[in-house]
This record gives structure tokens, sequence and C-alpha cells, in this order.
């Protein structure tokens, strides 16, 4: 198994001669500005059979460039919708509505589910989305080798749980930007990182006993965000400081052979 980071928390997994990704997005500008489309992110390094999000945040589901990257009909497994009105839903229908508008065969997926796609068994583990937004969390197995990709999950209780059925990882790829986040329709506003922080994910990476743990969901250099997001200063040296040996910094377009 070999993985490439795709910017962000994009990534693509490649076994057999066939690619999944995992939350590729081309165009952050939607939720970020100054973004422009393909900055700071890499394509796929050809067509992928299949593709899992984990959140329909439009910095996690990107359909115009899942529709670019996949081989016709392929899957695109994804959690369920979220509950309530448009007002709760507001940062999901943008990319439910390109989902439908670009007639990706989106399939909804429950927790513990696991599905074989090609060479790869993909499982929906638990996840917490800052936002309150429905999250899954992915495991993915193939060559006897297995990897964890963390979406933009907050730290939770269901760590142990996934530890119990999967662990150890070969690689586990987490969000570590401990993003705080003040948005219109979450109000008052919480302190609290919508994601995990550096500290947080070093300690998912003990917990699921991971050889390499890859940060993701942040990049050393990109313009100004959106107002009332607020990261960590520097999430790559402070993971590496707190997850020691196990840190395995990427940078975008790299991979990483894990049969090595």
């Amino acid at each position: 198994m070999r993985v490439r980071r795709l910017g962000w928390a994009g990534v693509e997994i490649e076994s057999g001669g066939e690619r999944l990704v995992i939350d590729y997005v081309r165009d952050l500008s939607p939720l970020f500005t100054g973004w422009q489309p393909g900055e700071g992110v890499a394509a796929p390094s050809g067509r992928a059979s299949a593709a899992l999000v984990t959140h329909l945040h439009r910095d996690h589901t990107d359909a115009s460039a899942l529709a670019d990257v996949l081989t016709p009909g392929a899957p695109v497994l994804r959690p369920a919708p979220g509950h309530g009105d448009d007002v709760d839903n507001v940062t999901t229908l943008l990319a439910e509505r390109e989902l439908t508008q670009y007639g990706l065969a989106a399939e909804v997926v429950d927790v513990w589910s696991t599905r074989d796609l090609g060479p790869f068994r993909v499982t929906a583990v638990p996840a917490v989305d800052g936002l309150g937004d429905p999250q899954v969390n992915w495991v993915v197995q193939t060559d006897g080798q297995r990897i964890f990709h963390g979406g933009d999950t907050m730290f939770h209780g269901y760590w142990w749980l996934v530890a119990r059925r999967f662990s150890p990882f070969d690689a586990v790829f987490l969000p570590a930007n401990g993003a705080v986040v003040d948005a219109p329709h979450l109000q008052p506003p919480s302190p609290v990182p919508a994601a995990l922080d550096p500290l947080q994910a070093a300690a998912v990476a003990e917990i699921l006993d991971a050889r390499f743990a890859v940060p993701i969901h942040y990049e050393p250099e990109q313009p100004d965000k959106i107002p009332g997001y607020v990261e960590v200063s520097d999430p790559e040296a402070d993971f590496r400081a707190h997850a020691g040996r196990r840190a395995h910094v990427l940078a975008t377009g790299e991979w990483l052979d894990l049969s090595s």
C-alpha cells in the first residue's frame, strides 16, 4: 500500500493498480477566502475507482473534483445527511447539492459498516464533528496493512473502541490544526477546538498504536481564512513535538510507501 497526501485533508491510496481517494478537494474557496482552485493541493496520480468522504463540509467534499478523477459509476461513500432545517445544515447544503448536480454514485454508510471496494476493505468508524454535522472516520485495509483517516474530528471517547477493533495501524492521518470556530449559526461560540489540536492528535496516534502519524487538515502557507476560524500557530512543529517518533510529516504530493 502507498498513500499520498493531496493537501488539506485529502489522501490518495494505491494498491494493486487501483486508487482510492479520501476527502479529495480541489477548490477550497467556497469556505476559505483567498484560495484559488488547485492552490495548495495535488491531483490524484490517476483515475480512482472509489472515493470516501468523512463529512459534507465543502473543504472535505468537492463533487466537481471527484467527478473529474473517478471512473464512471465509482462509489462515493458518505455519512448520513444532517438533521433539522437549513439553518442547522448550512455548512453541508452546498456539498449536498453538488453531489446531486454532478451525478455521483453517493451512498450513505452506517458507522461500523464495512465494504469491499476492489482491493480495499473500508470501514466507517465513529467521529464527532465540531459543528454538529454528521461525520465518520475511515479505516482502510489492503495488502495486509491498515490506515486511519480522521477527517477533522474532535477528540472523543470512541478512540479506544476503534483501537480494540483495528489497532495497530501502519499509518494514521489526523487533523492537527486545532481550529476554534466562531460561526454565526453557532452562538454563543465555543473556545474549544472544533478539530484535533496537535496534542490531541498525538494522543490519538498513541491510542491507535500508529507506526506513522501524519498530520493533515492544515497548510504551512495559506491565504487568509474566513473570519472566525482560528488555527494553532504552527500545527506541524507542535505535532512533531508531541508525537515524537511516530510523527511523519508529508508535504503535499508526497508518497508514504507502507510496504517498505
